[in-house]
């Protein structure tokens, strides 16, 4: 599960989805098939975890920003020991999710519309 890394660079700490690694791509091709709109690139990936933290973990996304580019999704925030916290739940989320991937593909069947693709 080399997918999703935390790096700490700085005082920041940044979160790293590789996005084109095998498992995250397969499952990024199977979204795309349930929803058109739903081409995962890094910036589609951000739309979902924005949609997705927003619903079920807010607190995550406080002082978190997101810098995708076409075939990575990075998040990053300043350090504190609060923010590293995040850091691991969110890559854990992460995780998670691509290792259980009916809960993504449920999110695409039921609240694709709602999400603000890119």
């Amino acid at each position: 599960m080399d997918y999703v890394e935390i790096l700490k660079y700085g005082n920041k700490i940044i979160i790293t989805f590789n996005i084109e690694h095998n498992k995250p791509f397969n499952i990024g091709e199977r979204m795309n098939e349930l929803c058109e709109d739903a081409y995962m690139n890094g910036y589609n990936w951000g739309a979902f975890f924005n949609y997705y933290l927003e619903k079920n973990y807010p607190e995550i996304l406080e002082g978190i920003n997101f810098d995708s580019e076409a075939g990575m999704f990075t998040a990053y925030c300043d350090y504190s020991p609060e923010n590293e916290i995040k850091a691991e739940k969110f890559k854990e989320i992460i995780r998670d999710l691509v290792e259980n991937e009916e809960k993504l593909y449920e999110v695409i069947k039921v609240e694709a519309a709602n999400i603000e693709w890119d």
